[in-house]
């Protein structure tokens, strides 16, 4: 049986170029990102750490879409309702949930945590079906604007509503 020696350092230089590949695409969906989301992600990046208006989660997503003059119901649908199985989701999409139960295993322990009403801001795509979710009133954070890392995949029970912000449908 022939071996070549060089045959390791090729596999190595496809799994690289496999990789930055991938890089180049999850930084390609950052940077295609609508106008109006980035203007969204401007507020909220201006908003970590701090309490907007009541502190409820609902607050945070009210004050983006204003300071933006974003066209929504003035309720919970937060712009174009979008699904995230086929439509892409970015920086700056809404979420709303409805009775969501997330379960997921972290070294030895399992976590759940429940969002029988809540509101959350994408403030990042860490992947498909990954965000990192810009939120208040949680556990974690309390009252004031926080970040947390949701995977769709652990939703056990529940609805998530996925909305693009919208401006000028009106007119």
């Amino acid at each position: 049986m022939y071996f070549n020696k060089k045959q390791p350092m090729k596999l190595k230089s496809i799994s690289f170029l496999i990789m930055l590949f991938s890089l180049s695409l999850n930084l390609n969906a950052q940077t295609n990102i609508p106008e109006l989301n980035k203007e969204i992600i401007n507020y909220v990046e201006s908003v970590i750490g701090t309490q907007v208006e009541r502190g409820e989660c609902w607050d945070l997503a009210n004050q983006a879409l204003i300071k933006v003059e974003a066209d929504w119901d003035r309720e919970y649908k937060y712009g174009k309702k979008i699904d995230p199985k086929k439509d892409k989701v970015f920086p700056g999409d809404l979420i709303q949930f409805e009775n969501v139960k997330v379960k997921y295993t972290k070294g030895n322990a399992t976590y759940t945590e429940i969002m029988e009403h809540h509101t959350a801001i994408v403030y990042k795509v860490l992947g498909k079906g990954v965000y990192e979710l810009a939120h208040q009133n949680t556990e974690f954070s309390g009252r004031k604007v926080g970040l947390s890392k949701l995977d769709i995949n652990t939703v056990v029970h529940g609805k998530m509503y996925f909305y693009r912000p919208t401006k000028n449908l009106k007119k």
